[in-house]
């Protein structure tokens, strides 16, 4: 059952996606050039609604769909990493023309070409986990 619901959940955030053009190579191309204001509207949208949602499941003890208690482990600090990691999202974003959940959306919608950065998200990810171990902390 919960499988069902997380497929249908993915379903619509990839119909949202596309409709709303957060998926567009051209829209984050505009992003990149400062020239539209589209997808700042979108990614500010999703952070405000994000702490927003964050804070009430703090102050509430909300609980999921399924009854579970939702507990908000808090991050460790640190600078450096959260930059390194931030430009090196930023870079591959701005050369791929898509970040994660846009390149599962572009697949579906039938952009095969997308099967290529798909590809190297994926490599990149089982380097990453290989070497995490070895990275500073």
């Amino acid at each position: 059952m919960k499988s069902l619901l997380y497929l249908l959940v993915g379903i619509f955030f990839g119909i949202v996606l596309y409709k709303s053009e957060a998926a567009s190579w051209f829209r984050i191309y505009e992003m990149f050039q400062f020239d539209a204001f589209h997808m700042y509207g979108i990614i500010g949208s999703a952070l405000v609604l994000g702490v927003v949602f964050t804070q009430w499941v703090k102050k509430s003890g909300a609980k999921s769909f399924f009854g579970e208690k939702i507990t908000i482990v808090p991050k460790e600090k640190g600078v450096a990493r959260y930059a390194i990691g931030g430009v090196l999202f930023g870079l591959g974003w701005a050369l791929a023309g898509a970040c994660p959940g846009p390149m599962y959306v572009l697949f579906g919608a039938g952009y095969w070409a997308i099967i290529v950065v798909i590809f190297g998200a994926l490599l990149g990810a089982l380097v990453y986990g290989l070497l995490k171990s070895k990275l500073p902390h």
